[in-house]
């Protein structure tokens, strides 16, 4: 097994004239979960776009290896079936698409990407029942158009579904505690933890510290000014809860 799930070397990425990623290094080695926290605007969300492939960025130096590949020549959906998840902080809805749907429909996009057959419909109803029981989510959640008139919990509950059903190998969630109550937190965190396994790594991307008593990370970075400027195992983010930013941003400038 490749010694890193995840490694990126000296990213750089801009949107039009703006330079948002400034030296971006990073190594998730199969297993961990690694936690980035950093203000608004230090360019945490940046870096989780650029993974995931989203337009509109344009990469100006560096590499990013996922399971030694390079992810930066893939298409988006080509880094899904490499095993790349993008949980949103804001999920989008899509109107006239049944969640179950969505769900199948993703599902068998993927399996074609990598030459596997489609998945069954008695398969994949099982596949659902299973994971969406620790969601506690239920059919009539499954059968509403997707996360039109979910609550802020439900929308990241059903994000967590996705990533229990197409199994990625690097999972990032960008701000997931982003508008949920403890109640929510605490049923999502358990469904990610349900997720840690030894083939799997995770990059969680939040501005506080509380997600982090729910998914305690093997490490903890320091994002600011567009890269990452300390690193430290889970007391770390205590230290940042208790003290801010500042002294962090002093490191970067």
């Amino acid at each position: 097994m490749t010694t890193a799930i995840l490694e990126i070397r000296n990213l750089h990425a801009r949107i039009e004239d703006r330079e948002i990623l400034k030296g971006v290094n990073l190594i998730i080695p199969p297993g961990q979960v690694h936690a980035v926290m950093g203000r608004n605007g230090s360019g945490k969300s940046t870096l989780s776009y650029v993974l995931a492939g989203k337009e509109d960025y344009e990469i100006t130096e560096g590499e990013v290896l996922l399971d030694g590949q390079d992810l930066l020549a893939m298409e988006p959906d080509e880094r899904a079936a490499a095993g790349l998840f993008l949980a949103f902080q804001y999920p989008i809805e899509i109107p006239g698409v049944a969640t179950m749907t969505f769900l199948k429909a993703a599902m068998n996009a993927q399996r074609k990407k990598r030459g596997e057959p489609e998945m069954l419909t008695p398969d994949f109803m099982r596949a659902v029942k299973q994971a969406g029981v620790a969601l506690n989510i239920d059919n009539d959640m499954l059968k509403r158009p997707l996360n039109v008139g979910f609550s802020g919990g439900e929308k990241k509950r059903a994000e967590v579904l996705q990533m229990a059903l197409l199994q990625p190998k690097m999972c990032i969630l960008d701000e997931t505690d982003s508008g949920l109550d403890i109640d929510a937190l605490q049923v999502v965190a358990k469904g990610v933890n349900g997720l840690r396994a030894a083939n799997r790594s995770m990059l969680v991307i939040t501005h506080y510290q509380r997600l982090l008593n729910h998914i305690v990370p093997d490490v903890v970075h320091v994002f600011s000014d567009g890269k990452i400027v300390e690193s430290g195992d889970k007391d770390l983010a205590l230290q940042l809860e208790a003290k801010g930013y500042a002294e962090f941003d002093d490191a970067a400038a």
